[in-house]
């Protein structure tokens, strides 16, 4: 199974269980169907998008871990700045 299966499979399944909640297909206390349900894909969207933050923050604390991705960087910066400058930009 590809990645690509892998996700949908999972995010049908995760949709599956959702309709059937919202749907009040499955039994829930009154609280619980009125206030919470709802607001299901709010909190897994805000959820989903503090974990990409947290993983991105996390890429930038150790990037310097990974010596030759840092150097090749470096080195792009270089010859962009020096590609700038050849054309009469101030970078500083």
């Amino acid at each position: 199974m590809t990645r690509a299966q892998q996700t949908i499979s999972i995010a049908l399944l995760v949709s599956s269980l959702y309709l059937s909640l919202y749907l009040e297909l499955v039994p829930l206390p009154a609280l619980v169907q009125t206030a919470i349900v709802p607001v299901l894909p709010f909190w897994a969207l805000v959820s989903f998008g503090a974990w990409i933050l947290f993983r991105l923050g996390w890429g930038m604390l150790t990037f310097r871990d990974t010596p030759e991705a840092y150097k090749e960087l470096m080195e792009e910066i270089k010859l962009a700045q020096a590609d700038l400058r050849a054309k009469g930009v101030s970078v500083d």
